[in-house]
């Protein structure tokens, strides 16, 4: 198997991770960053690469061969195969800025918007008030999309929009053609990945030299953002309705940077194809950027330029467009986010109330419900057993689900067998089913902690999860009669009451673990078993559609949502979408039940689960106020987190000189306050823009966490014509006399229309930097 040297992980549905090392000879693909564009003719930045490189390699011949990508667009800066010293040699230019070596990443419906409550049926919601989303371009940067599927039909489509100066790259089995006035753009990017992979032939590869998606979590991710209406869809049955992305009308524009590997059994990009899709986008005027894409503990910090996201995605902001990211799926334990820049949107995974019940009647006519993607034939009475030692053997029985295949086949053969697991993987599911369908077994039950992801088992076999409690039911029932059977009927899609909403358990969670002062994630929405279209070749693929899982299914729905406000709101800023759908969130769900976190044991909810909480699409359409920013504030932060001049000048891409003293890092106008280490007393200071009527007046609720008094001033803020923004003061002080935990509150505006409600979260620490491991 051919080895990478890093890598970085993108958010795959069915959560796909592995760390792999690659070791190469001495010529490897370095990132030459050169920050700013000297030039807004990207021809003369790009002859400005080629003069530097020729100047260092002796010949424009031997330049034009070892350069792989010029970045022209939104920053300047090349990809090129040099040695080390080569690459010393042009790092020590004093134009550029910084020269790192080339990295890998790895890939980390039918009732979301109606849950959300942008269903089509309302004439004079947000989904109406904004056409759907026409005129809005959503950018993708992932697998690559499959053109054909009915999500990207132009059925009453209008014309392209005028700012689009992209389009459609030509490749295996993907033709101009295939583009249309809803997929209007479709590039890819592999020469990064090229450069480094010595034998890679697309002959013995699955996927297609083009923008043609293999894996299918492009295209799923895709259908989400933006899909086009299409009635009467399922996966086999289940979850059955009418299909579209969150801005049905919206633009798609795929950009193709990530890689199946048949070894791997996964998916990969570099991080130099990465950084030429986003800078393509920014010149070819996408609106709304989304990257189900993300990197695993320890992260690389903001100014390094190794994460390619951050990097990327600045210069992106800086030109108005809204980066969406998935927060990761490490969850549930702590300080596990990724994408935590300040300047992109980082996305939490919910449920939807909706599931899968599967029921399974034992022996003594007791009825369980369970949970499953059974679609296949009833299964009447069957043996059930539990492979366990009946005290009169010497053979070997075990019915933890991992080691099933040490029990004898005759245990397992024409019977239902129980397993109890404590493993969260996928493949360990999988593993353990295939197993007993070869021993010739009927069906499994595995019993395991809720909430873990949910997927079909291959060829429809039954195989359905409880958790341990109904499965010591289950046990007890085995070992209370000689001869125990179970029947397993086809899982029934239940929506609504009694399912309530949860924080997904692979959801990753804050706090943050680079600068905990800013809150991440800052949002949520649905991301588990969502129904989406996908590539025919791809894993559990049922007619075009499967049913994925993970914050990669989340981001694209907040893709959705921003691509609905920014065709409502044209001129508003990244800062100012986000804002907007963090004040106006719900913390229940729409039915005003409390959101539940999912994790070793259930509990509510926390901003450090969910950010402001779960989106309220039609909310977040009229904040209020909202707490804007820009670049110049970004800047802020990064002098504000103690990020030395040089490594910030790298980011930005000009020299930057941070003040003295340098600001405080509570100071960036977040929608959100979070104090990670109170001793005593802290005041910070945050400012609003009214967006509301111009007359209007606000008066300040607080909420404030356990053991912490917040005092805000003023305690009402006015605006008219002349006065659009006000800054107010929020004093902390802590009454606790031991280091604590995080405690959690809200600080909310309201002119008993609008609540603008914005997370507290205050972690006191008498010690500081203390490891409390007690």
């Amino acid at each position: 198997m051919r080895n990478f040297r890093s890598s970085v992980l993108l958010v795959l549905s069915l959560i796909i991770v592995s760390n792999v090392a690659r070791a190469r000879a001495e010529i490897k693909v370095h990132i030459v960053y050169l920050g700013e564009k000297q030039h807004d003719d990207p021809k003369l930045v790009t002859e400005s690469h080629h003069q530097m490189l020729s100047s260092l390699l002796g010949s424009k011949e031997d330049a034009l061969d070892s350069m792989v990508y010029s970045y022209r667009h939104g920053f300047s800066g090349f990809a090129a195969r040099l040695t080390k010293s080569q690459a010393k040699r042009i790092s020590d230019l004093p134009e550029v800025v910084h020269v790192m070596p080339d990295s890998y990443y790895e890939l980390a419906t039918t009732r979301t918007w109606d849950y959300l409550g942008l269903a089509t049926a309302n004439p004079t919601n947000l989904l109406n008030d904004t056409n759907m989303g026409d005129q809005v371009i959503i950018g993708v940067v992932d697998t690559g999309v499959w053109p054909e599927s009915e999500s990207f039909n132009d059925n009453g489509v209008g014309p392209i929009p005028s700012h689009w100066k992209g389009g459609c790259k030509p490749g295996e089995k993907f033709k101009l053609t295939n583009c249309n006035k809803k997929l209007i753009g479709a590039k890819y990017y592999i020469n990064g990945f090229l450069a480094e992979s010595d034998g890679f032939n697309f002959t013995e590869s699955p996927d297609y030299n083009s923008a043609r998606d293999f894996a299918g979590h492009g295209t799923h991710v895709a259908s989400t953002a933006g899909g086009s209406y299409i009635p009467n869809v399922s996966y086999k049955g289940l979850a059955r309705g009418t299909l579209r992305g969150g801005a049905p009308r919206a633009r798609i524009a795929m950009y193709k940077a990530c890689w199946y590997l048949e070894e791997l059994g996964g998916v990969t990009c570099s991080s130099s194809d990465i950084l030429k899709a986003i800078d393509d986008a920014i010149h070819d005027g996408v609106d709304v950027l989304s990257l189900s894409l993300g990197s695993r503990i320890p992260l690389n910090s903001e100014t390094d330029l190794r994460d390619a996201i951050a990097t990327g995605s600045f210069h992106a902001v800086a030109k108005g467009i809204t980066v969406v990211c998935a927060g990761g799926n490490a969850g549930p334990s702590a300080q596990t986010i990724a994408n935590t820049a300040p300047w992109v949107l980082t996305v939490a995974a919910t449920t939807l109330d909706r599931s899968f019940a599967t029921p399974i009647i034992l022996g003594n006519k007791k009825l369980i419900l369970g949970q499953a993607m059974y679609t296949g034939p009833k299964l009447g009475f069957t043996s059930l057993v539990y492979p366990e030692d009946p005290g009169n053997s010497n053979e070997t029985f075990n019915g933890d689900c991992e080691s099933l295949h040490f029990n004898p086949i005759r245990a397992m053969a024409g019977k239902v067998v129980l397993c109890f697991t404590t493993s969260r993987r996928y493949a360990t599911l999988s593993r353990d089913a295939s197993f007993v369908k070869r021993a010739g077994g009927l069906g499994l039950i595995i019993a395991r902690s809720p909430g873990y992801t949910l997927t079909p088992c291959r060829d429809d076999f039954p195989c359905v999860a409880v958790d341990y409690e109904l499965g010591t039911d289950i046990l007890f029932y085995i070992r209370s009669t000689r001869s125990p059977v179970v029947k397993i009927q086809r899982s029934r899609t239940i929506v609504g009451e009694p399912v309530g909403t949860k924080v997904a358990t692979f959801s990753s969670r804050g706090p943050n673990s680079i600068s905990p002062a800013i809150l991440k994630p800052d949002i949520a929405a649905p991301g588990v078993n969502i129904l989406a279209a996908t590539s025919p070749n791809a894993m559990n693929s049922a007619g075009g559609f499967a049913m994925y899982s993970g914050t990669s299914m989340a981001a694209p729905a907040i893709s959705g949502v921003i691509a609905l406000l920014k065709a409502l709101h044209p001129n508003w800023s990244p800062a100012a979408l986000r804002s907007a759908i963090v004040t106006t969130a719900w913390r229940t769900d729409p039915f005003g039940e409390q959101l539940q976190a999912e994790g070793s044991s259930r509990r509510d909810a926390d901003p450090f689960d969910y950010g402001g909480g779960l989106v309220n699409p039609e909310k977040a359409a009229d904040p209020g106020l909202i707490y804007d920013m820009g670049p110049k504030d970004y800047i802020l932060y990064l002098c504000s987190a103690g990020y030395n001049d040089s490594s910030i000048s790298q980011l930005v891409g000009k020299v930057t000189v941070c003040s003295n003293p340098k600001p405080s890092v509570l100071d960036i106008n977040l929608p959100s306050i979070t104090i990670p280490n109170l001793k005593d007393k802290v005041t910070l200071t945050r400012t609003v823009t009214n967006v509301g009527p111009v007359n209007s007046v606000y008066k300040v609720v607080v909420e404030p966490p356990l053991g912490v008094r917040v005092v805000v001033t003023p305690k009402k803020l006015v605006f008219n014509s002349r006065t659009k923004r006000v800054s107010f003061k929020v004093r902390a002080s802590t009454t606790h006399k031991v280091n604590t935990g995080y405690y959690f509150g809200s600080l909310i505006w309201t002119d008993n229309v609008h609540n603008v409600t914005i997370p507290v979260s205050v972690r006191t620490q008498i010690l500081q930097n203390y490891f409390d491991e007690n």
